[in-house]
């Protein structure tokens, strides 16, 4: 699974921490936005002014990158966003690099949060060649695996048909078996990898409780 959001949003991180000697301080502001699907991540500075000094960025990168392969929601790496570092603050004494690292994966946490994220599954192309009398009980399996069937062919002349899917990479365990028990063994399938689509909420809550 990957994680990943269909909105945009702003969130403030500050970690401030006073102790006996000196303290820590980090603030930042980010912004994150979707990218289209496959485009990866992308991090870009713009904080202007010195809001925050130059050898800081580097850190609230690195916390940010931290936060998004650790995920947000259910614990899975984060895909396809822009995260946006526009401002923040600084102090003399306290702000160092550990500081600014905590904030930013704060802000970035946050940020998520608030932009509607989503869990992502991979889904595969299915195609399964099974006898003309097999067909209604292939097209119902997959159907009862949330699988899409976009196209129904024939092959040759030996009464095959051939089903073009798409099907939820979690939905196909045990697939082998069932298709065997449902055709009498005479039909058989490959599967390769097609895209990533967000899963539908009751699946999603779910995976977020471990149940799948």
């Amino acid at each position: 699974y990957r994680e990943t959001m269909t909105g945009t949003a702003d969130a403030e991180g500050k970690y401030i921490k006073q102790t006996g000697g000196r303290g820590q301080y980090g603030h930042c502001w980010l912004r994150v936005a979707p990218k289209a699907r496959g485009e990866g991540f992308e991090f870009s500075d713009e904080i202007k002014g010195g809001a925050v000094p130059r050898e800081f960025i580097p850190a609230i990168e690195k916390g940010v990158r931290e936060a998004v392969d650790k995920g947000v929601i259910a614990g899975f790496p984060l895909v396809d966003v822009k995260v946006t570092a526009y401002d923040g603050s600084y102090h003399d004494v306290d702000s160092n690099e550990m500081a600014f690292k905590i904030a930013a994966s704060m802000a970035l946490q946050e940020a998520v949060k608030r932009a509607k994220p989503v869990i992502l599954e991979p889904i595969m192309k299915v195609e399964v060649v099974v006898p003309d009398n097999f067909l209604g009980a292939a097209t119902g399996d997959l159907n009862s695996r949330r699988g899409q069937i976009l196209n129904v062919t024939d092959r040759g002349s030996l009464g095959l048909k051939v089903i073009d899917s798409r099907v939820p990479l979690s939905e196909m365990f045990g697939y082998a078996t069932a298709m065997r028990s449902f055709s009498q063994g005479r039909a058989n399938f490959n599967m390769e990898f097609s895209h990533y689509d967000p899963v539908p909420a009751n699946v999603a809550a779910q995976i977020q409780e471990g149940k799948k």
